[in-house]
């Protein structure tokens, strides 16, 4: 378990309520294991680009990811330096690796490429 630095009641409650939603919760997950393209990231989740962009801008909000645009593309990762990393750390370990849904969604990544 990551020690975790205490957190404003503000910030802790403002990243649960993130976390609260299960689309964030899987997209945060692959985000904290690798970095994707908001069009990768459109296709795995089976959503709109509009609806992805919404819950990656949460993301930014609250400090929890990174974003980098190349090109005409923009990359997002999870942002170890964040101020909830021991918070989101311990939440992202209680999902089962071998969660269907994570797989599922690892596996339509592999097929995706941005171009």
């Amino acid at each position: 378990m990551v020690t975790a630095k205490p957190l404003s009641m503000e910030t802790l409650t403002e990243t649960l309520k993130i976390l609260h939603d299960p689309t964030r919760l899987l997209l945060l997950k692959l985000l904290a294991e690798k970095e994707y393209c908001v069009c990768e990231l459109v296709e795995m989740f089976d959503i709109s680009q509009p609806a992805v962009s919404q819950h990656l801008r949460k993301y930014r909000q609250a400090g929890l990811v990174i974003e980098e645009k190349r090109g005409q593309w923009r990359y997002y990762r999870f942002d170890p330096s964040c101020s909830q990393n021991a918070l989101v750390k311990n939440v992202l370990a209680q999902l089962d690796t071998q969660d269907e849904q994570l797989i599922q969604l690892r596996h339509k990544a592999e097929a995706i490429t941005c171009s």
